[in-house]
């Protein structure tokens, strides 16, 4: 991630100074994960991003079937592919804390060495694979990914992950975004 802002007129968005549209956006994320972190202060420059990053990624965790760690897993691979280290801090304080990922399989996430759970490997290369391919997975691919247990909808979900993480990758690489202070203990280089 650049460590230097690419945008230079714009800045993030004090909630409490905040008008209009991007008040509103704020006031439901605020409702929505208890504080506004610099992401979102970020993404409220454009409110259509922050309201479309927040509806896909609730859509996301609400219906995708996918168990909590399952989705962090898919996060975290979007993330290190689009090289967010913002995002990567965020899901693995987010995998650690709360949704139950294994500390050995987050572990070799985050060093990017095999992770020694075979489902939610095959789920990690199939994230990785879907963002590399631009959406096109190879058939071999696709087919170990069924055979690990996870069903077509379940590509469709994975869509929708890469979809959102991208809103937020790319908007923290415009502003080259600080790790907020609950992530601090997950900031990776």
């Amino acid at each position: 991630m650049p460590t230097t802002p690419i945008v230079k007129n714009l800045q993030s968005i004090n909630h409490a100074q905040a008008q209009g549209k991007p008040k509103e956006i704020l006031d439901l994320a605020l409702k929505q994960v208890g504080f506004i972190p610099n992401m979102y202060a970020n993404m409220a420059n454009a409110p259509g991003v922050l309201s479309t990053y927040l509806h896909g990624y609730a859509l996301f965790r609400g219906e995708s079937g996918l168990k909590p760690a399952e989705q962090e897993v898919v996060f975290l691979a979007v993330s290190q592919v689009n090289g967010c280290n913002y995002c990567t801090a965020a899901h693995s304080m987010i995998a650690d804390k709360m949704s139950g990922v294994p500390a050995d399989v987050l572990k070799a996430i985050r060093a990017q060495t095999a992770i020694p759970d075979a489902k939610l490997a095959t789920l990690y290369a199939t994230t990785v694979a879907m963002v590399n391919s631009h959406g096109q997975p190879s058939a071999e691919t696709v087919r170990t990914f069924l055979a690990a247990g996870y069903q077509e909808t379940d590509l469709m979900y994975l869509v929708l992950a890469i979809a959102v993480k991208t809103l937020s990758n790319f908007s923290n690489h415009l502003f080259a975004t600080p790790v907020d202070e609950r992530f601090a203990a997950y900031k990776v280089d």
